[in-house]
């Protein structure tokens, strides 16, 4: 069989169904995207834009901490190339194709799928954990109603941050990769690269938080704090509904809510319409610049043969 790391064509058909569905998820809402965008200024969406690439960028080097953590570092050239084809994937019905790609993608530059597997579930871990941390610092003083409404989401950020110590958050992967009949991760994660991706986490909510509170300052001025508890609330939501892509749909419902206290009218519906398109651009733009470095990014055991990878933990 032909993996998918060494096929050509598996990874073009790959990238190309994950654009029409990415294309097909912003036409069948033009409508209502287009009223939305027409009420936000120019300067607005690109300061908005601005945002959201430093925030996935920050997520990448999350991700980057972390598989340095378990052995096996990347430059960060190499890292934008897996991290932003394979993030493709999340506009694929379910979760699990920007996952595969991920492990796949990184195999092509000698990196273990044990390894690739275990950096991408410890990133969506505590890109969660972070999120939630966030929300349930944020949202119970600026939004009642979407504290009211996801109590329990609010709940699981003391409990995920626990999880967060590198001995107990391995045991839980271990088990989940034991599960589904896959090795365990090699070692333990230090917890210097687990600290330095909760910081880089935390760095991603902020930007995205600043993307979101961009939009609002058209409609009314939500505010930074509340702009960045909904959207870290909103994310969380919609990364718990698998099955739609990219969170579609439940992502711009919890965004609704928790911004309802702080814009007038269609505010909020406005706002996460914006953001939906912003934050594609923004994945589509991270996507070109991977496809940019693929002549120039070097495989990782080259790299670390001649001594100028970092050998250690990196992020």
């Amino acid at each position: 069989m032909i993996s998918w790391s060494s096929s050509r064509l598996a990874r073009a058909a790959f990238v190309l169904v994950a654009l029409a569905l990415c294309a097909y998820g912003l036409v069948s809402r033009w409508a209502e995207i287009g009223h939305a965008l027409a009420r936000l200024s120019a300067w607005t969406v690109t300061g908005a834009l601005g945002a959201g690439l430093a925030g996935l960028g920050a997520s990448m080097l999350a991700w980057r901490a972390l598989l340095a953590g378990l052995g096996s570092p990347l430059p960060v050239p190499a890292a934008i190339r897996v991290m932003f084809l394979a993030q493709l994937g999340k506009y694929v019905p379910g979760s699990v194709w920007a996952l595969v790609g991920q492990v796949e993608l990184a195999r092509e530059h000698d990196v273990p799928r044990r390894h690739g597997a275990g950096a991408t579930l410890l990133a969506m871990a505590v890109t969660i954990a972070t999120g939630c941390a966030v929300a349930a610092v944020t949202l119970p003083l600026t939004s009642a109603e979407a504290t009211r409404r996801y109590w329990w989401l609010l709940l699981l950020a003391p409990a995920l941050a626990a999880c967060l110590h590198p001995r107990v958050i391995v045991a839980l992967l271990d088990r989940t990769l034991a599960f589904a009949r896959r090795p365990p991760v090699t070692g333990a994660v230090p917890l210097g690269a687990m600290a330095r991706a909760a910081g880089w986490s935390l760095l991603a909510w902020c930007l995205f938080g600043a993307h979101a509170w961009l939009l609002t300052r058209s409609l009314g001025d939500a505010g930074f704090f509340l702009s960045t508890g909904a959207y870290a609330l909103a994310f969380t939501a919609g990364f718990l509904v698998v099955i739609a892509p990219g969170g579609l749909g439940a992502r711009e419902a919890a965004l609704v809510i928790a911004l309802a206290p702080g814009l007038p009218g269609g505010g909020p519906l406005v706002v996460a319409l914006a953001s939906r398109v912003v934050l594609t651009v923004a994945d589509l733009l991270w996507a070109a610049v991977a496809v940019a470095l693929r002549r120039t990014a070097p495989r990782a055991g080259s790299v670390r043969a001649g001594g100028a990878a970092p050998t250690g933990p990196a992020g």
